[in-house]
């Protein structure tokens, strides 16, 4: 029997909340504790938590917390199909997009496992016909680009993602076709798009879910005027992504039609068809599925009980512990990999779109806080932008380093002793401490007081595999985060009443102050 309770009626929580502030970094933090802080995770990643203000006592509670919030079995009871999203009535399934962790889930006399196998062959068998050129332009010519036209979930995962992979896969012969993404309606997004590829030899996909996103039907009307001005029929330049009952299923105006369903979220698409259409026809088939099973090999892990041994898991208590307990409001996702440049923009929306809320699964208002603000860029950038704030500001900010030992690309050079690889990894060392136990110093400008917590997801380098992996850490600890505080992490509310409005200046349907900002909008 899973109880669904709040996070501040279990005595564990009582215990977890009453020891802020136990852990000095300056005083523990030792070459020994930095190797024994590690868990082993997919794809060859390592999570090194021993520069989180964390101690033996704190752990151990922290474990009393995952198994009386029963943390392990919430998550069975997802992956096995229960109605989890209690805002929509309806499961939450992207786990099994990569693979089968426990029961089949039957919806609609379908099998899930088997309909989302069926929607990976469908892409790869599509994408190998348009590399090999069974699949064509009008003049019978190959197909050299993709475009992505999406918002949301259909834009962020999918382009961190290909971002993450592109150098990996020139590197390895595996780039087919180059891809680029629509996702803004501001139509200098769209524009500046159509302008910098070849139209004859694009393809777009088209990616919604209901069919109805205004953003992307937007961009779709304005990418088949470019297409029409260039002498083009845009169904034979366009693929949709969408659901079974929507508009864009099986129409004519689209060369092929692939398929998500309503227990897949937007946010956590990146490994269904929405994702997996741009990375098989940028990458191959092939490169998608290992990236499918880097992400399944995490989520196995994620079922372990133990914390000590599920890297997502305790990221995830960690992160209450410095939300809750110690009143941090805001975490850096810092990746020293330019590879992962977009990463960071993914999980501001996979985090606080999924926690960002203030009442529990069953409507009621919490009394304590939830999601933090997630914000990012690579290192080495935000050394030379916000890293003094981190340094040295008033508010102390949790920090998720990402670092590899090796670049994606062989090309390199030695200056001052060292290739630049080394010096991008020496900054992530040096950083980790200087946060971690700070400076002395006779002029307090050029004091660093130390204890800001950080932790490092590293590996040997950036591949599918790991891709995946790291995916499925930062979903699992944001699910795992939702469960502690007793949330719907699955339905986003707060982004529909702007939907509303808009619709509602767009019809001339307003209020005198809504009208008033129309008005000075040149609306």
């Amino acid at each position: 029997m899973i109880n669904w309770e709040n996070a501040d009626s279990l005595e564990s929580w009582k215990k977890l909340m009453s020891l802020k502030g136990q852990v000095s970094l300056k005083n523990v933090m030792s070459a020994e504790r930095v190797a024994s802080c590690s868990v082993k995770e997919a794809g060859g990643l390592t999570y090194n938590y021993a520069a989180k203000q964390v101690n033996a006592q704190i752990l151990g509670i922290m474990q009393e917390l995952a198994d009386e919030a029963q943390l392990t079995e919430k998550f069975a009871a997802l992956y096995n199909g229960e109605i989890i999203n209690t805002g929509e009535n309806r499961k939450v399934l992207h786990h099994l997009l990569r693979g089968q962790l426990g029961s089949d889930v039957e919806y609609d006399g379908k099998n899930a496992r088997k309909f989302y196998e069926s929607q990976q062959k469908a892409i790869a068998d599509f994408a190998a016909k348009v590399h090999d050129g069974s699949v064509a332009n009008a003049a019978g010519e190959k197909f050299t680009t993709v475009v992505q036209i999406g918002i949301g979930g259909s834009d962020l995962g999918p382009r961190a993602m290909y971002i993450a992979l592109e150098n990996w896969a020139k590197k390895n012969g595996k780039l087919k076709m180059c891809a680029k993404f629509i996702s803004n309606v501001d139509p200098d997004d769209g524009a500046a798009v159509c302008a910098s590829v070849d139209l004859a030899h694009t393809l777009f996909i088209l990616v919604s879910k209901s069919g109805t996103t205004q953003e992307t039907l937007a961009n779709e009307l304005l990418v088949k005027d470019f297409l029409k001005k260039a002498g083009l029929n845009p169904a034979k330049h366009m693929i949709a992504v969408t659901s079974e009952t929507s508009p864009l299923a099986n129409n004519p105006e689209y060369l092929a039609s692939f398929y998500i369903d309503d227990y897949i979220g937007g946010r956590f698409s990146s490994t269904s068809a929405v994702g997996g259409a741009v990375l098989s026809l940028a990458f191959g088939g092939d490169v998608f599925a290992a990236f499918l099973e880097g992400a399944h090999a995490e989520d196995k892990l994620a079922c372990e009980k133990d914390i000590t041994k599920n890297g997502a898991l305790l990221d995830a208590l960690i992160g209450v512990y410095e939300r809750n307990a110690q009143g941090y409001p805001s975490t850096a996702i810092l990746p020293y990999s330019q590879a992962l440049s977009r990463f960071p923009a993914h999980l501001q929306q996979a985090d606080m779109e999924s926690n960002g809320k203030s009442v529990n699964r069953f409507g009621k208002p919490v009394d304590y806080v939830t999601g933090p603000v997630i914000f990012g860029e690579p290192g080495t950038n935000g050394q030379h932008s916000f890293y003094q704030l981190l340094h040295q500001g008033t508010d102390i900010v949790p920090l998720q380093f990402i670092g590899f030992n090796d670049s994606q690309l062989a090309e390199d050079v030695v200056v001052d002793g060292s290739t630049s690889q080394k010096k991008l990894c020496a900054n992530l060392a040096a950083q980790i401490v200087a946060f971690a136990c700070g400076k002395t110093d006779d002029n307090p400008n050029k004091c660093f007081a130390g204890e800001r917590p950080s932790s490092v997801i590293y590996g040997a380098t950036l591949t599918p595999e790991s891709l995946g992996a790291l995916l499925a850490h930062f979903e699992n600890k944001i699910m795992f985060q939702g469960f502690i505080w007793n949330l719907n992490s699955f339905d986003q509310e707060g982004v529909q009443l702007g939907k509303k409005l808009t619709k509602k200046v767009l019809a001339g349907d307003m209020d005198d102050t809504l009208a008033a900002y129309a008005k000075i909008l040149g609306l």
